[in-house]
């Protein structure tokens, strides 16, 4: 399993280096993969169902699966907040300056 790792750790780095903007696109998926899991875990542990949490949030249960889903990004501020309150749960988004950048 490590040389498997080891394999996709190097794969990765020759392609960052092909196209540096991949890194940006690569930090962005795992964002939406992390905000995706939460809530399904969120939603597991507290008993609920897809079509549950929907009657809760007032949506339907397939917006419920794609906020669920780890290539979805179009959820909004509104739409995290609804969600978080009926799994009673605190939403707490953070901006945190790169350490190379300056803000003028």
């Amino acid at each position: 399993m490590t040389r498997i790792k080891d394999d996709l750790d190097r794969t990765i780095e020759k392609a960052l280096k092909i196209n540096p903007s991949l890194k940006e696109e690569m930090e962005r998926a795992g964002r939406a993969w992390d905000i995706a899991f939460q809530i399904y875990d969120l939603r597991k542990k507290s008993g609920l169902t897809q079509t549950q949490l929907a009657k809760l949030v007032k949506t339907s249960q397939s917006n419920i699966s794609r906020i669920e889903s780890a290539d979805y990004e179009g959820y909004t501020f509104k739409t995290l907040e609804k969600v978080t309150k009926a799994l009673r749960a605190k939403l707490e988004i953070r901006i945190i300056p790169q350490a190379n950048s300056s803000c003028n």
